[in-house]
């Protein structure tokens, strides 16, 4: 069984690579197999940029600085915040099946444990954005969903996603991201106190919909309040990654529905913290679920340059397992 399932996913792996390469180079679908939910992803193409903002942003916070000279290398990334359908798949056992003619076996998923109230607070679920999960829940997804496409996906690092929230400028002031956020996001002067549906807004220069509001957006980072200042560098840093030693906090980005237009801003850092499951009466508090953050989401990525399974394999053991 377990040679067959290998013996599946490297054909997998071979037929995804021929649909990519039969697709233009900026964008590719991705179908979830023995589903009809699909997904698209954007090329963004690699670069340096100012990471953070400049000392005359308005709306600068403290840890926002001292400017960062950043190169990130090309990754794909989601056009949309992961949809509720499509993290339903992995939550639901049922819906969870093998393609036609292909193995693959759903119960050897480790799936979320039940909510103890409903993750969507009846703000909608069909083409709205997936919430309330916590940053190990979003990462287990990323690795099932590896798994089922044999396609390597993950979280971006806070680096990688305000890169492509900047769409690849070397600066982007406070002021002029504000200046369009009504066009860009919901936040807590337009949203009535919701999230709205995917894709509702103008995209910014990338393609790449809702990176500023409806939901904030997991990151693979550690939160450090010094980041910027312990990276810094005369050459400039590539692809840095705050790589987590413990639970709390880590950075999320982009501001919500539940934010204040000021906080949509690509260089916004906002932290995570166990607060945002007070409700949960569980002992100990559960490892899938945050009862009190319906504002949080993600996106996925997928590294452009192809990583091996050691590689994969230790991502995951760094992430997940420790």
């Amino acid at each position: 069984m377990k040679f067959t399932k290998f013996l599946w996913v490297v054909l997998l792996c071979a037929c995804t690579a021929l649909q990519l390469q039969a697709q233009d180079t900026t964008t590719y679908v991705q179908d979830i197999p023995g589903t009809n939910v699909s997904f698209k992803m954007a090329l963004i193409p690699g670069g340096t940029f100012s990471m953070g903002s400049a000392e005359d942003d308005a709306a600068r916070e403290d840890d926002e600085g001292p400017q960062l000279k950043v190169k990130i290398d090309s990754f794909w990334m989601g056009v949309h915040e992961l949809s509720f359908q499509e993290y339903y798949i992995f939550r639901e056992k049922n819906l969870d099946k093998a393609p036609e003619g292909g193995e693959w076996d759903a119960d050897a998923v480790t799936r979320p444990s039940p909510p103890y109230e409903d993750p969507t607070f009846g703000m909608g679920k069909e083409d709205f954005p997936a919430g309330s999960m916590t940053q190990y829940a979003a990462l287990s997804y990323c690795k099932w969903l590896t798994e089922k496409t044999g396609v390597f996906y993950r979280l971006p690092t806070e680096a990688e996603w305000e890169y492509a929230c900047k769409a690849g400028k070397t600066d982007t002031p406070a002021t002029d991201e504000t200046a369009m956020v009504d066009d860009l996001g919901w936040h807590d002067g337009n949203s009535d106190e919701t999230y709205h549906k995917i894709g509702q807004k103008k995209p910014n220069a990338l393609g790449l919909y809702d990176m500023l509001g409806n939901v904030g957006e997991w990151t693979l980072d550690q939160y450090n309040k010094d980041y910027y200042t312990k990276m810094q560098s005369d050459e400039g840093v590539a692809n840095p990654w705050l790589e987590p030693t413990r639970l709390h906090p880590r950075t999320v980005k982009g501001g919500s529905f539940y934010d204040e237009a000021s906080e949509l801003r690509c260089s916004n850092r906002i932290k995570s913290d166990m607060d945002w499951k007070r409700r949960d009466p569980q002992l100990p508090k559960s490892f899938w679920w945050n009862t009190d953050s319906p504002f949080v989401g993600f996106r996925l990525v997928r590294p452009y340059k192809k990583m091996t399974q050691a590689e994969i394999d230790e991502f995951w053991s760094l992430t997940l397992d420790q």
